[in-house]
C-alpha cells in the first residue's frame, strides 16, 4: 500500500488530537488506536495502490464506529492540512487526481468483497 496515504491519515489524526484532546504527548491512546486501525485497513485494501479516497470508494471497510471517528477527524483536519502540511496535501491531491484518471472505478473493475 502507498505509504503516502498512511502518512496523510496519521497527520490528520495528529492535528485532530492535538486540537481536541489537549494531550501532552504526541497523540492520545484513542487516536493512536484509530491510526493503527486506519493503517491496517489501508494495508488490506483490495484496491491496492489504485485505492480511491474513502469518500469515493465503493467498499466501506471500516466498522461503523471507526468510520464515524475517521469522518470526524477528516472533517476537522482536512481544511487545516493545507496550512499545517501543504506539501503533503498537494501531493495527496495530485495522487488522487492521477488515480481517478488512470483507474476509474466501474462495475467491471470493482473488487469483490
Amino acid at each position: 500500500m502507498n505509504e503516502g496515504e498512511k502518512k496523510v491519515v496519521e497527520k490528520m489524526i495528529r492535528i485532530y488530537c492535538k486540537a481536541n484532546h489537549n494531550v501532552e504527548q504526541m497523540i492520545c491512546e484513542d487516536c493512536q488506536e484509530l491510526n493503527n486501525y486506519a493503517t491496517r485497513r489501508l494495508e488490506n485494501c483490495p484496491f491496492g495502490n489504485n485505492k480511491p479516497t474513502c469518500s469515493t470508494c465503493s467498499i466501506h471497510c471500516y466498522k461503523k464506529d471507526m468510520r464515524l471517528q475517521i469522518k470526524e477527524v477528516m472533517r476537522f483536519a482536512g481544511p487545516r492540512m493545507i496550512l499545517k502540511h501543504p506539501i503533503a496535501t498537494i501531493s495527496h491531491f495530485i495522487r488522487e487526481y492521477k488515480r481517478k484518471r488512470l483507474y476509474p472505478i466501474t462495475e467491471k473493475n470493482r473488487p469483490k468483497r
